[in-house]
């Protein structure tokens, strides 16, 4: 199993949105960057990642899982734009933001410290495991797929 970051404005796309469309999940579309979308096309069911709401809060909000893997983008007239869906796993009992995340020693190499623009990002199993306790989670609970 894999983890990953995958940031929305909130203003745009909620957590509670997210949570709003429960087992199923949803298209994460709007992608528009090459890296990210290659970042997608590695991913596979059961992935599990955080979702981080950019602009307003920067914090991390809740933990998501991959539940259909990489194709078209609904949103995209160019079908070189893919997407997969996701659906919200649990609440970050403490939002973690990105003033602490980056504020964490172990987390400096982190990407969403020296890359805050991607929107789809990889992230180590280290750094989910210590945002997961900086956000009050049982990282054995969020990592479980």
């Amino acid at each position: 199993m894999r983890y990953w970051l995958y940031k929305s404005e909130p203003a745009t796309w909620s957590w509670d949105q997210q949570k709003a469309k429960g087992e199923a999940g949803e298209e994460w579309t709007g992608v528009r960057n090459y890296q990210a979308r290659n970042f997608m096309r590695e991913m596979k069911t059961g992935d599990r990642g955080f979702f981080y709401h950019s602009n307003e809060g920067k914090e991390v909000v809740g933990i998501v899982e991959v539940v259909k893997e990489i194709h078209p983008d609904s949103s995209a007239d160019d079908p070189k734009w893919e997407c997969v869906d996701i659906k919200a796993v649990m609440d970050v009992t403490t939002p973690v933001s990105l003033d602490r995340i980056k504020g964490e020693v172990d987390l400096k190499d982190m990407v969403l410290v020296n890359n805050s623009r991607l929107s789809v990002q990889p992230v180590k199993d280290e750094e989910f495991r210590r945002i997961c306790e900086m956000g009050g989670i049982d990282p054995a609970k969020a990592m479980k797929g």
